[in-house]
């Protein structure tokens, strides 16, 4: 049943090109006929060379002029059918990537972080690159082979009805192997498929984190993990393979009974008067031709089973549950004045674990509040919240008054700017990645932006300064260089409302100094969320929630808290206590 709804969606986006199907299945129609008459004019041509001195030039002059024209069509159909089975295949191919791409780009954040990225990857190329070559082939010969089997019956059943029953009835046993073999290299190849994307998945990890992986000595635990997958993958590709390979020989087997029962019914027919040499000549090409269609067909049927199981990896991805879709009146959020509420709100990400229970919070606008506490307690959580990454079981959170539920995800992510502890860059220029948020930006405003982070220095100090390119995730600069870069990055499009989550964690004490100065100028007047794990780093903001188990347990301003002498108490003096 769900190969049956795999073929179906497949012919749906085949069916957008119908008039190119159309055009390809009536070139293989003229390329079919061509083939299958250039036998009967060789059996012309036969029936004309009666014996020695005997031979009708002139007769045969013609027939050569005939097959000359016949190769010439049966030649330039073939190319354009062809030319024109590529266009579809990878029109086809474009859109079905386009659509899993673009449904990438709605999927909840909760899908991207329980699938790993390697087997996401595998599914948008290399299972659709399968999907192609499995479609090209079928369109190229699937075609043309069923074609030329019923054109091959048709001319038969002219020549001679007999001998072509004889050849029906040896055909049912090819069909039936090919069958049988179908069904066992389908799960193959979808086992195949699957563990391909396991393997894809373990390698994109080992070489995002090798420097982790040489750190704590994990490279021989990392070898056998990919050893014990591609062992896998060997297996399930090398069985896909076996079964596939039964494929050709068993129908070859039972071509080769078609072929001689067509020589020796023939012959039998050509003894007693019922079938002329000629005659006999263009059935015995007829058998070959007929017989020939069966062996490609079964490499047909092979390569589309691989492309069937791959189809349905992408389609999977297809079909995940995109991100609940926003309100027709969701209200646009334009300049926020930055008063955000949180009202009993619940949420976790596994309904079995518990995390974020009754949580209450009113900020005034223009605050910077602080979120500290222990690991694991809910801090970045509640970022997640705020931007709408996540949306909340129970409870809602506000802004300026609206539930940010019944407003646009643009507008709402817009109000913000956000510096992560976790820094992203894209492969592009410097100044590029400086003006994400901001492509129009000028010149003057990306130089100032980068000065107020003091990213300018070690810029300038680079080959081409702002025009320096920086490779995927700016692998060539290190991790406060990069961090330095986002943080100029929110500089220069300064929203209303900032998120700073341990914004200055991998830059040194001098610089962060500095920057806490620009931040503290940055943040004059907007509302500011800053999650810490270093204290001094947020002693000046005006409202410190203290966290402990997805609950505010103490709530003030950092001398207030002090002299209270409760948890947030105790997390301070343990960092600054004398040893």
């Amino acid at each position: 049943m769900k190969n049956k709804s795999t073929i179906k969606r497949i012919l749906a986006y085949i069916g957008r090109y119908r008039w190119g199907v159309f055009l390809s299945l009536c070139l293989a129609a003229v390329t079919v006929v061509t083939t299958l008459y250039a036998p009967i004019l060789i059996g012309d041509g036969v029936d004309l060379i009666l014996g020695p001195g005997d031979v009708d030039f002139q007769g045969l002059k013609q027939v050569l002029g005939k097959m000359a024209a016949v190769i010439a069509v049966t030649a330039v159909s073939q190319w354009m059918m062809n030319h024109i089975n590529n266009k579809i295949t990878y029109h086809v191919v474009e859109d079905i990537r386009t659509k899993a791409f673009g449904h990438l780009e709605i999927l909840p954040l909760k899908y991207i972080d329980s699938h790993p990225s390697g087997d996401v990857i595998s599914r948008v190329i290399a299972d659709i690159d399968q999907f192609s070559e499995g479609l090209l082939m079928g369109f190229t010969q699937l075609f043309t082979g069923v074609l030329t089997i019923l054109g091959t019956l048709g001319f038969m059943f002219y020549v001679n009805a007999w001998i072509a029953l004889v050849v029906v009835c040896v055909t049912p046993v090819s069909l039936l192997v090919a069958s049988y073999i179908a069904k066992k290299t389908y799960v193959m190849f979808k086992r195949q498929s699957e563990t391909r994307g396991e393997l894809t998945g373990l390698i994109d990890e080992m070489l995002g984190n090798q420097k982790l992986v040489q750190a704590f000595g994990y490279e021989e635990d990392a070898q056998k993990s990919f050893e014990e997958i591609n062992e896998r993958l060997r297996g399930y590709s090398l069985r896909a393979t076996f079964f596939s390979s039964i494929t050709n020989p068993a129908t070859r087997f039972v071509n080769g009974l078609v072929y001689a029962s067509v020589g020796v019914a023939g012959a039998y027919a050509a003894v007693n008067g019922l079938l002329s040499v000629g005659k006999l000549s263009s059935f015995l090409s007829y058998a070959n031709q007929y017989t020939k269609p069966f062996n490609e067909i079964s490499g047909v049927v092979t390569e589309l089973q691989n492309a069937l199981a791959s189809a349905a990896r992408v389609f999977a991805l297809i079909d995940e549950e995109p991100l609940k879709p926003e309100d027709q009146d969701a209200v646009d959020l334009k300049e926020a004045k930055g008063n955000v509420g949180l009202e009993k709100v619940y949420f976790s990400y596994n309904p079995d674990v518990p995390l974020i229970e009754d949580f209450n919070l009113k900020v005034e606008p223009g605050q910077r509040i602080a979120i500290v506490g222990p690991t694991g307690c809910g801090k970045s959580t509640i970022i997640n919240l705020l931007m709408r990454f996540y949306d909340v079981d129970s409870g809602c959170v506000r802004v300026d008054g609206h539930d940010i539920r019944h407003m646009t995800r643009r507008s709402l992510r817009a109000n913000y700017g956000m510096v992560l502890q976790e820094t992203w860059l894209k492969s592009g220029t410097i100044r590029e990645n400086i003006a994400y948020g901001k492509p129009d930006a000028s010149e003057e405003e990306i130089v100032r932006a980068a000065k107020e982070a003091h990213a300018h220095s070690f810029i300038k100090r680079m080959p081409d300064g702002y025009d320096t390119v920086i490779t995927e995730d700016g692998g060539n600069l290190s991790q406060g260089q990069k961090q330095l870069l986002c943080i100029a990055r929110v500089m220069l499009s300064l929203p209303p409302m900032l998120i700073l989550d341990e914004a200055t964690s991998s830059i040194d004490t001098r610089t962060e100094i500095r920057i806490q100065k620009a931040f503290a100028r940055m943040m004059e007047g907007r509302t500011s969320f800053i999650v810490a794990h270093r204290l001094s780093t947020i002693r000046e903001a005006d409202v410190i929630l203290v966290m402990r188990d997805g609950h505010i347990v103490e709530q003030g301003n950092h001398e207030t808290l002090l002299k209270k002498g409760g948890f947030y108490a105790q997390l301070y003096n343990s960092q600054f206590a004398v040893t």
